[in-house]
């Protein structure tokens, strides 16, 4: 499989390449040459199937040679050594469960599988020190942290909004240490994410580090994240209805990878894009016009992103075609107000407690399943509730109980690097 620039379609690039580089050279999204298309006889079979096959088919065309099969299998293993549960919650909507790996967070799949692939090539080649350079929302930098703790070849600097991130979340990058920086930058997540692009660009900085990206503008981050939409949909195999998803989005990643694995051959009849504030997208939607915004602080942080960078691979699934994507895919926005009322109601009517994110991604699919019949609705429930103690804890009045795997974070000393401007960014990576 090659891969080509979203910028350049001439340019091409093999996967490890991908990997490693993480963006292409004109700094396009990489994007692979050819939607695999997987038999209908293997997708009726999902049932039968264990999740370790399902995950191996689904993206053994993606990876192609480059990595071994006995090596690939090792690093699914590795990835999916957790369970993705759907919860019913009405008769017609379900939870997806995400939050059940190491970091309590979804994006523990994509860092997980990137550690794994990023690790094989720098064993098998020559290619000396990897910097992993990323910004974080809130839970990407802790699933990135765990992900290549301690992975040789490989320094992580993680930035991150000071202030806008949870206690939780912020405990789970900075306590870490080892091969793992945290950088707490003065602005929000944009500006964040414009620090790493124009790192990216400075050939000051490059000549000197060798610079790959965790986001999921990364293949290696990305592609994975379809396999729980497989793992979910041999869950629903049995309920004969059309089946509905509704992906809480911030840097659309998520919803990208589950349309992908839609045209290779999932049936999902459809796809709700659940924005909290950051309301880009859901107004391309309405409008056709697509007009980055500043980023709004909210309580479901990880989804602060003005201009999501995987939006440009979700058109180009569509052959940016507006009518077609319309066809596929919903877009809803909700403010905090409605996030505190929905986490309130689910938990006083079923006991079940959503997140922040969860609660967005219940209210898209809540949204777009009025007046309609024969249809299961799924919101992905992308991070566990501890991880947002204070909001949660108000909204349902009541203490939830923290994992064994959070507490131990909770008494250390949290270590961060504090800047202000992108040169201070610069004169930390040349140091």
């Amino acid at each position: 499989m090659r891969y080509f620039s979203l910028n350049d379609r001439s340019h091409t690039s093999s996967f490890e390449n991908a990997v490693v580089k993480g963006l292409a050279p004109d700094k396009g999204l990489y994007f692979p040459e050819k939607v695999v298309k997987l038999p209908a006889s293997f997708i009726k079979d999902l049932q039968n199937l264990d999740k370790t096959e399902i995950a191996f088919r689904a993206i053994k065309e993606y990876v192609g040679s480059e990595i071994p099969d006995s090596d690939l299998i090792d690093i699914i293993n590795e990835t999916l050594d957790f369970d993705f549960p759907v919860v019913n919650i009405t008769d017609d909507i379900g939870s997806l469960e995400l939050f059940h790996g190491p970091t309590l967070a979804f994006k523990d799949v994509g860092a997980r599988f990137m550690a794994g692939s990023l690790g094989y090539f720098i064993k098998k080649g020559n290619l000396g020190k990897i910097t992993v350079l990323v910004a974080t929302s809130g839970d990407t930098g802790g699933a990135v942290a765990n992900g290549f703790l301690g992975v040789e070849g490989i320094d992580v600097v993680i930035l991150y909004p000071k202030g806008k991130v949870s206690d939780i979340q912020e405990k789970q990058l900075t306590t870490l240490e080892q091969n793992i920086t945290a950088i707490e930058v003065d602005g929000v997540f944009d500006d964040c994410q414009r620090m790493v692009k124009r790192a990216f660009l400075d050939t000051d900085i490059t000549e000197k580090r060798k610079l790959t990206s965790a986001n999921s503008i990364n293949v290696a981050r990305w592609l994975p994240q379809m396999f729980y939409y497989f793992l979910a949909c041999k869950q629903l195999q049995e309920k004969d209805k059309k089946l509905v998803f509704s992906v809480p989005s911030g840097n659309f990643g998520n919803i990208c990878a589950g349309m992908l694995a839609r045209e290779m051959g999932l049936p999902i009849d459809h796809f709700v894009a659940a924005n909290n504030s950051n309301d880009t997208v859901t107004n391309y939607l309405e409008t056709s016009e697509y007009r980055s915004k500043p980023s709004v602080p909210t309580i479901s942080n990880a989804m602060d992103v003005g201009d999501p960078s995987n939006f440009v691979r979700v058109l180009e699934l569509f052959d940016n075609k507006y009518s077609s994507l319309k066809d596929a895919l919903s877009g809803y926005s909700f403010d905090d107000s409605q996030t505190k009322k929905a986490i309130k109601e689910v938990y006083s009517k079923t006991g079940y407690i959503m997140d922040p994110h969860g609660a967005v991604g219940y209210l898209g699919v809540q949204e777009y399943l009025k007046g309609k019949e024969g249809y299961y609705g799924t919101f992905l429930e992308t991070a566990h509730p501890v991880k947002f103690l204070d909001t949660v804890e108000e909204v349902i009045g009541k203490k939830v109980a923290i994992s064994n795997s959070i507490k131990h974070l909770m008494d250390k000393e949290k270590k961060s690097l504090q800047i202000s401007s992108y040169e201070d960014l610069k004169g930390y990576l040349l140091s």
